[in-house]
């Protein structure tokens, strides 16, 4: 229960994102392209002169977990992805594709409380791609940063209450070395369900395609959280949705917004229904 509490201290609106290939670089995050140090350096810069600070304004610091506290939670890094390999994922052929996508950099949308599966899901079906989020800078970020990066995460420390100008050119800059970002539209805090138009604005500027990604869950716990966060038993049967949406569907981001949520909802059922069940022909996988 400590991890979950690490986890769930300071949800990020763009979710911090999983490298794969993490069994080999556990403790140590990747870029996979030689980048870290120069996304080291972007971070900083997300904290040194933000957008809606007076020049005179004392700059934020970004907090970091070292030492003895970092080695606490190498054991929880251990136990979620024990945990989330116990997962039986079932997904069409259809989505299947859409998850295997690794042709350009794409940007990843998903409900704020199907965080927990996205660490597994990138594991299984983005091999060879590189993938990054935005976690805040703050005392409690540095918890849920450090412990990511335990299970192979890449994050870009910063802003995740409003994705200001800095945070929009570290995340672009990202993108542009080829890597994939993911995005919690209604994080950090909600309202849950509530599409926030703003996460679109990354993917619209580097004129990148958006891959959907849903969830239904047989057998879940759910938190007393704002976003009733979703914690799938082990060993239990989780139903993958996912689409592609091209860079063409996001010109009007407001329109945009709107359908994707919609989408997204549509794929994301909060009970697994029969419809649910038989929607689709899947495989187990």
């Amino acid at each position: 229960m400590v991890a979950l509490a690490v986890v769930k201290s300071h949800p990020s609106q763009v979710f911090c994102s999983i490298a794969p290939h993490a069994a080999r670089n556990i403790g140590q995050p990747r870029s996979g392209l030689g980048e870290t140090t120069r996304f080291r350096q972007q971070a900083r810069t997300l904290n040194s002169s933000p957008a809606d600070l007076p020049a005179s304004a004392p700059r934020p610091v970004v907090h970091a977990i070292t030492g003895w506290r970092r080695a606490l939670l190498v054991p929880f890094g251990w136990l979620l992805r024990a945990w989330g390999a116990s997962l039986r994922f079932e997904l069409s052929s259809e989505s299947r594709r859409a998850l295997e996508k690794i042709d350009e950099p794409v940007a990843f949308v998903l409900w704020h409380n199907r965080l927990f599966i996205a660490s597994e899901v990138f594991r299984r079906y983005r091999q060879g791609r590189t993938l990054f989020g935005l976690v805040s800078a703050s005392k409690d970020g540095a918890w849920l940063s450090a412990f990511f990066s335990l299970v192979g995460m890449n994050t870009v420390r910063g802003s995740s209450s409003k994705l200001g100008r800095e945070a929009v050119t570290a995340l672009v800059d990202v993108m542009r070395a080829g890597n994939d970002i993911g995005i919690t539209p209604d994080g950090p805090r909600g309202p849950l369900y509530d599409f926030k138009a703003g996460g679109l604005i990354v993917a619209r500027r580097v004129h990148a395609p958006i891959i959907l990604l849903g969830a239904a869950f047989d057998s879940a716990w759910q938190l007393r959280s704002w976003d009733r966060f979703y914690l799938p038993k082990p060993f239990s049967r989780v139903r993958l949705f996912s689409r592609v949406i091209k860079p063409a569907a996001l010109q009007d981001r407001d329109e945009a917004a709107e359908k994707l949520r919609q989408q997204l909802l549509a794929m994301s059922p909060d009970l697994l229904s029969a419809n649910a069940r038989d929607s689709e022909r899947a495989v187990v996988v």
